[in-house]
């Protein structure tokens, strides 16, 4: 039995983004809440709640980071990669969670729509883009290649977008007097917020279940060790990840010409970390199966 390890595929270090992210937000909550409280703006004080929502967001998805780097012991043989997958899980349901109670706050005042201090909702909303999106900005190179950072670039490019919105809102509101569009503008937004994150409320749900990942295609895989020289069989496949940049392999070969070399497992490893992005790969040879198939 060999085992192939790579240790090299781990994010970029996020550490200062997620450090510059929180404080950010940090600030332009006490920013949001204390003009929401000088202009007696529901619409402000419940958005500097939100925005909070956000800080707890991005200090677990920092927390899942911090903790996938812990070395693995004999406690925990794979270490603690997994927090990632937990991190990416509670950060896509916390924004559900929130566009939920937006939701709820959205139709309230629809049905008793309260006149807005335009001009200072909009100037708060506009440091609100310029915060989320300079935030966000600072995890778009590694949101295709981490759900946890993924998790991270989702949350404050929704809250770019809520923002706009009532910018937007604020704006007609005193162009037109049109109170409704603050909580009609929200619904929407809300809806293309929730359709964004629940892809990644999905798959991050599915790899805590062992899924496997996406980015892997099973059967390709099995054709993949079907065809090493000398495999007549593959048993026992498994394939999941480790973490949200992490995925491992196991499998049963079973090769009745006898026990593979050194040279077959390296190639092995590499065309499995070559074309699927398997990380971790473990192979068990046998002339018979003296096991019965899992599948």
């Amino acid at each position: 039995m060999r085992a192939g390890h790579d240790h090299n595929h781990a994010p970029g270090n996020f550490d200062r983004a997620f450090a510059i992210g929180i404080a950010l937000n940090l600030a332009f909550v006490a920013v949001e809440a204390f003009y929401g409280w000088q202009v007696n703006s529901l619409a402000l004080l419940a958005d500097a709640g939100h925005n909070l929502s956000d800080v707890a967001g991005l200090v677990l998805a920092w927390g899942g980071l911090l903790a996938g780097r812990w070395r693995p012991d004999a406690r925990h043989t794979y270490g603690w990669q997994r927090a990632s997958i937990l991190a990416a899980f509670f950060n896509a349901l916390l924004l559900l969670v929130a566009m939920g109670a937006l939701v709820w706050e959205a139709v309230q005042r629809l049905a008793a729509p309260e006149p807005m201090a335009g001009l200072t909702i909009m100037a708060v909303a506009g440091v609100g883009i310029v915060v989320n999106s300079a935030t966000a900005l600072l995890f778009l190179r590694g949101r295709k290649h981490d759900l946890n950072i993924r998790g991270a670039f989702l949350h404050m490019t929704a809250d770019a977008l809520v923002s706009a919105g009532v910018v937007l809102a604020g704006g007609l509101a005193l162009w037109q007097g049109w109170n409704w569009l603050d909580p009609g503008l929200s619904l929407l937004i809300a809806g293309v917020i929730v359709a964004g994150t629940w892809g990644l409320f999905r798959q991050s749900l599915h790899l805590l279940f062992d899924g496997v990942p996406d980015h892997v295609d099973l059967h390709a895989v099995r054709a993949c060790l079907l065809a090493l020289p000398g495999v007549q069989r593959v048993h026992d496949l498994h394939v999941w990840a480790m973490g949200t940049s992490q995925t491992a392999l196991t499998a049963h070969l079973v090769m009745p010409a006898g026990p593979a070399d050194d040279d077959f497992y390296r190639e092995a490893t590499r065309q499995l970390h070559d074309q699927f992005e398997i990380h971790h790969v473990t192979l068990q040879v046998v002339r018979e199966p003296f096991s019965e198939p899992c599948e």
